[in-house]
């Protein structure tokens, strides 16, 4: 039988050990940072097309948990990685009640100006992005003040759009996908989050055979993409932002852990979902640190 102070001995290092996770993961998504790699040649590549992407995605700017200064040298270290090009893949804004102030759009956007790549920086918003805009939850915006801010700091953001690109004479599509669950629905209305996103006016834009790379925020449209799109990149669900054992309580997707994070391929196509930087809800992580994703294609 244990004794009394042995008793206490015990709870006295479990709580220590609590004590201790819990300051681990709310000190993650301040001080931790890794670079993930992926390295795959996706169906209907171009011979030949050799790509390196860097994904940075779900900032959730924000004080002081994710402050411009930070977001700039995570840009820098993205810099680093010599991508061809840098996908943005949304959620700017933050969400969460547990800051303590929020960083202006222009503060935020002017950091990620720091980012460079020769094939240029490439946006789509997210669902806290649209959520967090008074004015286009209610229609009377249909441009977020993030998609503005972008804008002015010389990022073009992609609203069901796609544009033609070329890497050492083979060309290739990008495409972005507007957010899935912008609108959020008014009380009682019995109905779901209404997206914006049109895939099948994004690819009418597309007018040749060359490899499609898609980005959309949230990753629950994979299931219905067709073949035709080569490799699909998402963040949203910060890689569960808390996983135990690789196993994530919470993930944002109708789908629950079916694309909670990483490289997934189904009827041969390619999805990698980010684990993402910032974080939503509660400001901690566990298991999931922030990345930087380089994606090296071909």
């Amino acid at each position: 039988m244990i004794s009394r102070r042995g008793f206490l001995k015990t709870l006295g290092g479990g709580f220590a050990a609590l004590m201790a996770l819990g300051g681990y993961a709310v000190a993650e998504p301040l001080v931790r940072l890794v670079t993930t790699r992926y390295a795959l040649t996706p169906r209907r590549w171009t011979p030949g097309l050799k790509l390196r992407v860097v994904v940075l995605t779900d900032f959730h700017a924000c004080e002081p948990w994710m402050p411009a200064d930070r977001i700039a040298s995570i840009c820098r270290m993205a810099n680093e990685l010599e991508p061809d090009i840098i996908c943005l893949l949304g959620d700017f804004v933050t969400g969460m009640r547990l800051i303590t102030d929020r960083v202006a759009p222009d503060a935020w956007a002017e950091a990620l100006t720091v980012l460079k790549a020769p094939l240029g920086v490439h946006a789509v918003l997210g669902n806290h992005d649209w959520w967090q805009d008074d004015a286009a939850q209610s229609g009377t915006s249909d441009a977020p003040f993030a998609r503005a801010a972008l804008e002015r700091a010389g990022i073009p953001v992609y609203s069901n759009r796609a544009i033609r690109l070329e890497k050492d004479g083979h060309p290739f599509w990008l495409a972005g996908l507007e957010d899935q669950i912008a609108i959020l629905p008014r009380r009682r209305s019995g109905r779901w989050a209404q997206g914006r996103d049109d895939l099948g006016g994004t690819l009418k834009q597309v007018t040749d055979d060359a490899p499609i790379i898609l980005m959309a925020h949230e990753p629950d449209i994979f299931p219905s993409l067709p073949s035709r799109i080569s490799l699909t990149l998402s963040g949203h669900t910060h890689g569960g932002q808390v996983r135990i054992l690789g196993y994530a309580p919470v993930v944002p997707s109708r789908y629950g852990s079916r694309y909670v994070y990483g490289h997934i391929t189904e009827n041969g196509q390619d999805l990698i979902v980010s684990g993402g930087l910032g974080c939503s809800g509660l400001p901690i992580r566990f298991g999931s640190p922030p990345e930087i994703n380089l994606i090296e294609l071909g």
